[in-house]
């Protein structure tokens, strides 16, 4: 038997209340709803929006004279546990999909502030005025940190399988961006039938996302997730397996060479020694040999196994041979 969605009384669209709207919260009002849709939709949206916004958020932190979080630094006024308790407060935003790598150095007298860390134009910090550290008179305070995008939270540990360096420090990481979410379910009136529903939802952020996006992207995630009971009843054709003409496979091989070399997820050491070095994509990397690779200053047997597992995991290699003129000229 069809199924007749079209006797369901259903919101038509979703009104904002500009009243009480601000920068960081907003309320949303949807009507009608069958009796106990409105609970499911808002309990549902709810909980999306606090575990499931992605965000950007410290990941480590790397400090001069710190090989664990549990020890002092001369000539700074706070203790490494004390510095990345700080840390975790910063609001960051990304306009990239791999925020960089930052680096400070400063010499006191001076506070160490949030603002310091705004590297380039791919992230902004919301709270810049947030102290992180005191150096006194006589201190030098520098820090290398990472950033990363994920969602809900995340315990202070690497991925599985991704070995550690000494004096990088990981750090408790939460994305969240969505920080408190209400919502109330009213009666509301569709002729002369007054057994109908209304939902009311409040939504508070941090500032890292807009509330309007935040509701967007929390219903997008929920349709993506019920599409699959919507089509599971079809036929499942499997996708037939087209060879790559030689077109394909030199446009996907141009896209590799041009990557940026800070898309493949180096480690600071590696990362610097590549930019002391004026290497900045992966073909300019790939056409060096080991031998070129271990003559940079600082470069080690380490740096290169890394390099070499990074390009190896794209199918290339060091040495590897193409045309030049596949590199773009910047």
């Amino acid at each position: 038997m069809p199924i007749r969605l079209n006797r369901f009384e259903m919101p038509k669209r979703v009104l904002k209340d500009e009243a009480s709207a601000a920068p960081k919260f907003g309320r949303y009002i949807a009507e009608p709803f069958e009796i106990g849709y409105a609970r499911t939709i808002g309990n549902s949206l709810r909980r999306v929006l606090l575990s499931s916004i992605e965000g950007v958020a410290v990941s480590a932190v790397r400090i001069q004279g710190a090989n664990h979080e549990f020890c002092a630094l001369p000539g700074v006024a706070e203790d490494v546990t004390t510095i990345i308790l700080a840390l975790k407060k910063v609001l960051v935003k990304a306009y990239t999909r791999t925020p960089p790598v930052v680096s400070i150095k400063r010499k006191g007298p001076c506070v160490i502030t949030a603002g310091d860390l705004a590297a380039d134009n791919s992230i902004e910090i919301l709270n810049p005025d947030h102290p992180i550290a005191t150096v006194n008179a006589d201190g030098v305070f520098e820090m290398d940190l990472y950033f990363s995008i994920g969602r809900g939270f995340c315990p202070a540990e690497w991925e599985e399988g991704k070995q550690q360096e000494i004096g990088i420090i990981p750090i408790d990481r939460i994305y969240s961006p969505v920080t408190r979410v209400n919502f109330d379910v009213g009666n509301t009136r569709v002729g002369q039938h007054t057994d109908y529903e209304k939902l009311t939802l409040e939504i508070t952020t941090d500032g890292r996302i807009d509330p309007d996006e935040a509701l967007v992207a929390a219903a997008a995630i929920m349709r993506h997730h019920l599409d699959v009971f919507v089509d599971f009843n079809k036929d499942v054709v499997e996708d037939e397996i087209v060879p790559e003409s030689e077109e394909d496979q030199r446009e996907a091989l141009i896209r590799k060479l041009n990557m940026s070399v800070n898309e493949i997820e180096l480690s600071v050491r590696a990362a610097n020694c590549l930019n002391n070095a004026n290497i900045t994509t992966v073909g300019e990397l790939a056409l060096k040999s080991e031998a070129e690779m271990l003559k940079y200053r600082n470069f080690g047997k380490k740096s290169l196994n890394e390099i070499k597992d990074k390009l190896k995991e794209m199918g290339l290699g060091l040495g590897f041979k193409f045309d030049p003129e596949l590199l773009e000229k910047h």
